[in-house]
C-alpha cells in the first residue's frame, strides 16, 4: 500500500468461464489449464462476471487453502474491474492516514472496524484535536451502465443497517460519511440503485437530508495498481 495506491501482488492471467456460489469461479488459464478460484465478492457482479473476459488472479502461499487463486482483475469493455471487495478499505483507510481524500483530511488518527454499537461495526473513525469523530462506512461499487454507477448489486439489509448507524452518530453530535468506491474508470454519476433496492434509495436519501455525508471517488486500474481516482458527482432526485 502506497498511499491513495493499492499495489497489486504478482498477477497471472485467464478467461472467465463463469462464476457460481459466490465464492467460486471456473477459469481458463492462458497455459490452457481450467481451474477454480475463489471470487472475493459476495454481491451479484452484475455487468462485472462476463463470461469470457480476460481475468488477472493472485496466488496465495497459504497451504490450508483450498482453491489458491483468487480473482482480482476483470477487463471489460473500456475498462478495468477490480473484483477483490477488501481492496476498497485497505485504499480508502491509506488514503485518509495520508490526508489525500479532501473530505477527510485533517485528522490524526484513523482507526478501522470501530464498534459504534452492541450489534454494529464501521469500517473508520477518525479522530483529530478540535475536530469532530468521523465515522466512515466504505461500499465497494462496481456496477455501471451507461456511465452511471450504482449501488447495490442486490438487496443489501446490512448495507440499510450501517445508513441507520450513520444517521444515529450524526444525530449524536459525529461526522458520518457513506463512502462510495467505484472499482472501475468508466463512471461519470453516481445514485442509488433504485431499482435493486429501494428501500437502500430510500434510506440513503434520508440520511443525507439528516446530516450523513457522501463521497464518491472512482479509481485508476490497471495489473500493477488500484488507486483512488477523482470525485464522481452524485445524483439523489428521483
Amino acid at each position: 500500500m502506497h498511499g491513495a495506491c493499492y499495489r497489486q501482488p504478482k498477477l497471472i492471467t485467464g478467461k472467465l468461464i463463469k462464476r457460481y456460489k459466490r465464492f467460486l469461479a471456473d477459469v481458463v488459464l492462458d497455459t490452457g489449464e481450467t481451474i477454480t478460484v475463489h471470487c472475493p465478492n459476495s454481491g451479484s457482479m452484475k455487468g462485472c462476471a462476463i463470461e469470457g473476459a480476460s481475468v488477472w488472479l493472485s496466488i496465495s502461499d497459504n497451504p490450508k487453502r483450498k482453491y489458491p487463486h483468487t480473482w482480482e482483475l476483470i477487463k471489460a469493455p473500456g475498462t478495468f474491474i477490480g473484483i477483490n471487495t477488501l481492496v476498497p478499505n485497505k485504499l480508502v483507510k491509506s488514503a485518509c492516514e495520508n490526508n489525500m481524500i479532501k473530505e477527510l483530511s485533517g485528522y490524526e488518527h484513523v482507526k478501522a472496524e470501530v464498534k459504534t454499537s452492541s450489534h454494529t461495526r464501521l469500517d473508520l473513525m477518525l479522530e483529530g484535536v478540535g475536530k469532530k469523530k468521523c465515522y466512515v462506512e466504505i461500499k465497494n461499487c462496481t456496477l455501471v451502465e451507461d456511465g452511471v454507477a450504482m449501488f447495490p448489486d442486490a438487496v443489501t439489509k446490512r448495507g440499510q443497517k450501517h445508513l441507520e448507524e450513520l444517521e444515529r452518530l450524526v444525530s449524536e453530535g459525529h461526522r458520518g460519511v457513506i463512502f462510495f468506491l467505484i472499482q472501475r474508470m468508466d463512471a461519470i454519476i453516481f445514485q442509488p440503485a433504485d431499482a435493486i433496492d429501494k428501500t437502500y434509495g430510500k434510506k440513503l436519501r434520508k440520511a443525507v437530508n439528516n446530516g450523513v455525508e457522501i463521497v464518491v471517488r472512482d479509481t485508476v486500474i490497471d495489473a500493477q495498481r488500484i488507486c483512488v481516482g477523482k470525485s464522481v458527482s452524485v445524483r439523489l432526485d428521483r
